[in-house]
């Protein structure tokens, strides 16, 4: 790579100008959920019978009558040939973090050599990918191929629009040939069954009508935009995600003027277009902003049913990056691109509702607010019981750079109340009777209750799992894991809870139910308040604490997926039907692979880069002042007058560049025998030795003959 190249990038990126935005002929909203097959599709282009049974099935989850499915395919193919559409696809979530699609055309061959378009039942319903080379943990060889997608009739289909066309993409579950789940849909909506039907049997117990349960999910997505002349010109960058090297620019997000800044026109053109397309696609995209590192920004969307938020976020993250490429932008949604400013999460919104009651909404009056603390003591109960199995689904080679910073949650997880909940929880569990901020005695559904305003406490960043009003805001997931994984294992412990409730509520009986209540709440909150914690979650001091109070900190991914392969989480998980035995392990197999493969990726790139790359231009530079030296020496034995003023610096930089060379030799020498061994830890403790020696040598050598654009480039010009 020649020197100019990072300058010709410089030049290109400075001289960039978005073009003006050319008015749009009417308002993006009007084309909200245009490309999906919505409510108002179906009705239109299905049969009233026909339709009625789809709509009985997305709406109330009434089980699917096959016999539709012919008239239902036919629909969905006129109204998506209608829509400008040739192909289809059966979309999915394989175990590799992203969606997988093979497309199809609707042509089928007609007499007189001639085609139609043509779309069945059965192309519906099934389709039959390559099982085996997808991420299956062992479940799968690769003789035995096999395996099925299967049509989700409660994710609407939807059609991608590419430049020469666009495709009917059809929501789909993904097994093997012996049923086991090799996707991240399956035991999802597994899961939301199992949470509705614990949800419904507890609000019998309070005396409750059978009411809709609906899971909800916001997601609110972070992200990094850098220029893509800088992306092609960053090795490690195209091959990881992050950069593996760059010294910290004297101004990065000290100045904290970027957050909630006013937003660049170029950056507000891609905000813009991805909204557009977002809309389009029914995806309630609502907030953008940017973030607190420079070129990092956020979007966040309303909430909706889980298992379509679920599909959605996975749809916003690739709109992201086809938006940032028609841009010339890359989007970034790697944990950790940049060292040494903040990194970008995912943070997963979450709540249950009964009917139209929002379960985590305090509300007003004593019966509501017993509810509410009944749901508020199961999720205390089920993070502290089983916080290592959600910890799980936060794991990975990128997430492990960013948890415990100065900008994202520890690894410790633990429940944020806010100091008025929190003295509720204090005083129920201590069986005073009295919280801080409670007017008369404090018994749940029978004396006085103080009201609780909408918003109970005030918001901790720096917590994993915090309570913000009426949700609970899972704060670890990273900006590239899927929602899947969180929300299912958040469901199926807090469905475990519901389901321990209210067996006591229905051992005791409607006579003593009110006296069982308190003596639950009591007791439960006294034997799980150590996984509350109201203060800063980023000290070294509650790492400290959470140790005393027996938290599992369970930092790099290997310690952290190892809870996967407890019998007592299989167990549980297994006793739901979302995941069996087998399937747990295949996980736990998928996800250390992954690990490895990356962290031996990242090594790789960073030896070649360290070695091709910056060791040339060193040896350059050192050559260079060398040949400084030695004719400055020269010309004072020339001329007996000279003096040795210059020559200092000379021998000094000389110096400092031959202890980078020889130090960047050895550390390049240790991370090969690193990757040749394949220990991740090691690989990664070696990279880091390298990354030392790079990072001080940006300072030394020339800025022209520096082969990487740097931070305060790839940061600052977009």
């Amino acid at each position: 790579m020649s020197q100019s190249d990072r300058s010709r990038a410089l030049h290109a990126v400075a001289a960039r100008t978005p073009a003006p935005p050319a008015p749009p002929a009417r308002a993006a909203i009007d084309d909200f959920a245009s490309d999906v097959f919505n409510e108002q599709a179906i009705r239109k282009y299905l049969p009233k019978d026909v339709a009625g049974k789809l709509l009985a099935t997305i709406d109330r989850g009434v089980p699917l009558d096959p016999a539709i499915a012919a008239d239902v395919a036919h629909g969905m193919k006129e109204w998506a040939v209608d829509r400008g559409a040739t192909h289809f696809t059966h979309w999915f979530m394989p175990l590799n973090g992203g969606t997988a699609e093979k497309h199809d055309a609707f042509l089928e061959p007609a007499p007189g050599g001639k085609a139609v378009f043509a779309f069945s039942g059965k192309n519906l319903v099934l389709g039959e990918p390559d099982a085996s080379s997808f991420p299956n943990g062992g479940i799968r060889s690769t003789f035995e191929a096999r395996g099925y997608t299967a049509w989700d009739p409660t994710s609407p289909a939807f059609i991608k629009r590419h430049a020469n066309g666009a495709t009917l993409c059809i929501p789909t579950a993904f097994c093997s040939y012996g049923g086991e789940a090799l996707d991240r849909k399956t035991p999802l909506l597994r899961s939301i069954q199992a949470l509705k039907k614990a949800t419904t049997r507890l609000m019998k117990c309070f005396g409750l009508p059978e009411e809709p349960v609906r899971v909800t999910l916001g997601a609110e997505q972070e992200y990094f935009l850098v220029d893509r002349e800088f992306y092609q010109l960053r090795p490690d960058l195209v091959q990881t995600g992050r950069t593996l090297f760059g010294a910290p620019p004297p101004k990065h997000q000290q100045l904290e003027d970027h957050y909630f800044g006013a937003i660049r026109p170029r950056v507000i053109k891609f905000m813009e277009e991805v909204e557009r397309e977002l809309w389009r696609l029914g995806i309630p995209a609502k907030t953008r902003h940017n973030e607190v590192a420079p070129a990092q920004f956020e979007l966040a969307s309303v909430f909706e049913e889980l298992n379509l938020a679920v599909d959605h976020n996975m749809l916003v993250m690739e709109v992201l990056r086809q938006a940032a490429a028609r841009n010339g932008l890359v989007c970034l949604l790697h944990e950790k691109p940049f060292a040494g400013v903040n990194g970008s999460g995912k943070h997963n919104n979450w709540s249950v509702s009964y009917g139209k009651r929002n379960l985590l909404d305090p509300g007003d009056d004593p019966e509501q607010n017993s509810i509410f603390l009944t749901v508020l003591c199961a999720v205390v109960r089920a993070l502290d019981l089983h916080g290592d199995l959600l910890r799980t689904t936060t794991a990975g080679a990128g997430n492990d750079c960013r948890l415990g910073g100065n900008e994202a949650p520890p690894a410790v997880l633990s429940v944020f109340l806010g100091e008025q909940l929190g003295g509720i929880v204090s005083a129920l569990a201590s069986g005073t009777g009295r919280a801080a901020h409670a007017a008369g005695t404090l018994r749940v559904g029978v004396d006085t209750l103080p009201p609780l305003p909408r918003d109970t406490a005030d918001r901790n960043r720096t917590s994993p799992f915090a309570f913000t009003g009426n949700k609970f805001e899972f704060r670890q997931p990273g900006s590239s894991q899927p929602c899947a994984a969180a929300n299912m294992f958040l469901n199926v412990m807090v469905a475990d809870s519901f389901d321990r409730f209210a067996e006591q509520f229905e051992a005791a009986g409607p006579e003593r139910f009110q006296e069982t209540l308190q003596a639950l709440l009591r007791r439960v909150f006294r034997k799980h308040e150590r996984v509350i914690f109201n203060g800063d979650g980023y000290s070294a001091d509650w790492a400290a604490e959470a140790a005393r109070r027996g938290l599992p900190n369970l930092r790099a991914t290997p310690e952290a997926i190892a809870p996967l392969l407890d019998p007592a989480n299989q167990a549980l998980v297994a006793k739901y039907g979302v995941l069996s035995k087998v399937e747990m392990e295949s996980r736990h197999e998928v996800a250390l692979e992954e690990y490895e493969r990356k962290v031996g990726i990242e090594g790789g790139i960073a030896l070649e880069v360290a070695k091709s790359m910056i060791r040339p231009v060193v040896l350059a530079s050192y050559d260079a002042a060398a040949g400084a030296l030695e004719r400055a020496d020269a010309l004072r034995r020339h001329l007996a007058v000279w003096s040795k003023n210059g020559t200092t610096g000379l021998k000094d930089l000389l110096a400092t560049l031959g202890r980078g060379l020889d130090d960047l030799s050895a550390r390049c020498t240790a991370l090969e025998k690193a990757l040749a061994g394949g220990n991740a830890a090691k690989i990664l403790a070696a990279m880091a030795k390298v990354r030392e020696t790079v990072d001080a040598l940006e300072h030394e050598v020339d800025d022209a003959a520096w082969p990487l654009p740097k931070y305060r480039e790839m940061l600052f010009l977009y």
